[in-house]
């Protein structure tokens, strides 16, 4: 989450307040809300939390957000922000706010840029796990692996419809760039 709020910041320099989507029903989403806060407080933001647990609470998260002056958000995505990613990225447009998330899902809905595990390699990589414990390996004794390959996307649609200028360092570092 932290590396989404750096490239947030990349992207748009002057940022400074940045929105925290999140759906509280998901306990580990409210357990992270004190890291992420010490995160974006060490790179000079301050975060403001925005609840929404579906589509009907979309709307009061994104007023809080433009009424405490959130310049952009980043979504902690679960299923339902996930099932929602269209609709979040219109209101994101709509109020002018730039968005980052996990998934590259969300860049292909409309968001400005998504960091996160490459989702494929892990599909991938799970493959050698369901092989093992079908030679008779017990899952037990498989060892926990965390992802080891991430990709960035940035959408130029997204950052053109904003009226923002996406650093070339920036683009160069991206895995794929939706023009």
């Amino acid at each position: 989450m932290g590396k989404r709020f750096e490239l947030l910041k990349e992207a748009v320099p002057s940022l400074s307040r940045v929105g925290l989507l999140f759906n509280a029903d998901f306990a580990g989403n409210r357990s992270r809300q004190t890291p992420l806060r010490k995160t974006a407080e060490a790179l000079g933001l301050t975060l403001v939390p925005a609840e929404a647990n579906g589509l009907d609470a979309l709307e009061r998260a994104f007023a809080l957000m433009v009424r405490e002056h959130a310049q952009a958000f980043v979504v902690q995505a679960d299923s339902v922000l996930f099932n929602y990613r269209g609709q979040i990225a219109e209101m994101g447009l709509r109020n002018r706010l730039p968005a980052a998330s996990v998934a590259r899902e969300f860049a292909e809905a409309g968001f400005l840029l998504t960091y996160g595990p490459d989702l494929r390699d892990l599909y991938r990589r799970s493959t050698v796990f369901v092989d093992k414990i079908f030679k008779g390996v017990k899952p037990s004794d498989l060892p926990v692996e965390q992802p080891t390959r991430f990709e960035l996307m940035v959408n130029l649609k997204t950052a053109n419809a904003l009226g923002i200028d996406i650093p070339p360092t920036l683009l160069t570092r991206a895995d794929e760039v939706i023009e």
